[in-house]
């Protein structure tokens, strides 16, 4: 069974697999840096019976340990092998399992998705502090330039969010999904906005509002600890930014929906999420488990239904390629180099999110993740007929 997967698996690089018992498994093509494993007789039988999820369990429980190379080099072989690559339409019957299993994953009520929020998000802020960068963006950046730092380049992602906002001073924004505050803050400082954000992590909601007292932005910026399908006030603006992937499939029309009712009637919303180019999946099993409970990473053609279903105009979509691979590298180096995460975290927690980090990276990398950025309006002539307004405000 190890010698199909590994066959399936591996088809260039150099990894020799050192199996309980004494066995060795070499392959590849014998390219680039050797990699050496170790497996126990249990983390082969959880590889073995589900890849998906055991290896990252292996990985978390010290089953698999490397003896030359990395995590990253296993999985870079992995992905370099087309291990990780999107396979095209499935047959029906597979595409009825995972719809089936979508929908029990991912029902996400209001109880729900408290929870699950909180199972990510309320963990520690200083353990996202150490590998962020200084704003605590938890979103994919947007490196516009060769050679930008991460700061820089998270900077470039509010500010090509705000260009396509089309923002002038004085307007109300709703920010679902407002994490530690940055864009909020951003929205009020440089651009005049009177912003409200909501989120249901309550470490995120203390320290956003910590943030905003000591920038002297309480006054434009309120944050408050409430589901966005309870507001009712309209808003200018509505920016989400990395929170579609916690709505789940079932609700994306129910999403949308209510960011027609939120918005005024001249109004604007920029919608910043993960996808996939392959159309609709199943989330992965370890990130199910561990990671992000009722997270979904949807196919675009989902959400362009529930747009259209909720009566939205579609005014402008943006894809960005590798942004997120690229962002994810910074996280995981930095995570990797930080002597104090050792301190605030066990060390089987700090192979779980390694392993988190590198697989993500993965999926972006070589496995068909992407991040869009769609522009919505109620009305069809909310927003100029060009797009220089954006390469105008981005060039400012």
């Amino acid at each position: 069974m190890i010698e199909a997967l590994l066959a399936r698996m591996v088809k260039v690089g150099d990894l020799t697999v050192r199996l309980p018992g004494g066995r060795e498994k070499r392959v590849g093509d014998g390219t680039g840096t050797p990699v050496v494993m170790r497996l126990t007789g249990r983390g082969l039988r959880r590889l073995v019976a589900n890849p998906s999820l055991g290896l990252g369990e292996a990985y978390m429980d010290q089953d698999l340990v490397f003896e030359r190379g990395t995590l990253w080099d296993l999985l870079e072989i992995v992905g370099r092998s087309g291990g990780r690559a999107p396979k095209g339409r499935a047959s029906w019957h597979k595409r009825l399992r995972k719809a089936v299993k979508r929908k029990l994953q991912q029902i996400n009520g209001r109880a729900a998705a408290r929870r699950n929020v909180s199972h990510h998000y309320d963990l520690s802020n200083e353990l996202y502090r150490r590998f962020l960068d200084a704003d605590m963006q938890y979103s994919c950046a947007y490196f516009s330039k060769p050679g930008m730092t991460l700061d820089q380049a998270q900077a470039a992602k509010k500010a090509h969010i705000a260009a396509k906002l089309r923002i002038t001073p004085g307007m109300t924004v709703l920010d679902i999904g407002s994490g530690w505050g940055g864009m909020a803050m951003t929205l009020a400082k440089d651009h005049g906005a009177h912003v409200t954000g909501v989120t249901l992590s309550e470490e995120q909601l203390t320290l956003a509002r910590e943030r905003a007292k000591a920038a002297g932005l309480s006054e434009a910026v309120k944050f408050e600890l409430a589901d966005y399908r309870d507001l009712t006030q309209p808003f200018d603006r509505i920016v989400s930014v990395g929170m579609l992937e916690h709505v789940g499939a079932p609700n994306f029309r129910t999403y949308f929906e209510t960011v027609k009712r939120l918005l005024d009637a001249d109004g604007v919303a920029l919608i910043h999420a993960i996808g996939r180019m392959s159309g609709p999946g199943a989330t992965n099993a370890f990130t199910q488990k561990y990671i992000f409970p009722g997270g979904y990473i949807p196919g675009l053609s989902e959400i362009v239904a529930a747009i259209e279903a909720a009566g939205l105009w579609i005014t402008d979509i943006e894809i960005l390629r590798l942004h997120y691979a690229d962002t994810l590298r910074h996280w995981r180096m930095r995570f990797l180099a930080d002597p104090e995460i050792p301190v605030i975290s066990a060390p089987r927690f700090q192979r779980m999110w390694e392993f988190y980090l590198a697989s993500a990276e993965l999926g972006f990398r070589y496995g068909g993740h992407m991040v869009f950025q769609i522009q919505l309006s109620k009305r069809v002539g909310a927003l100029p007929m060009t797009r220089d307004y954006m390469l105008e405000a981005n060039a400012s």
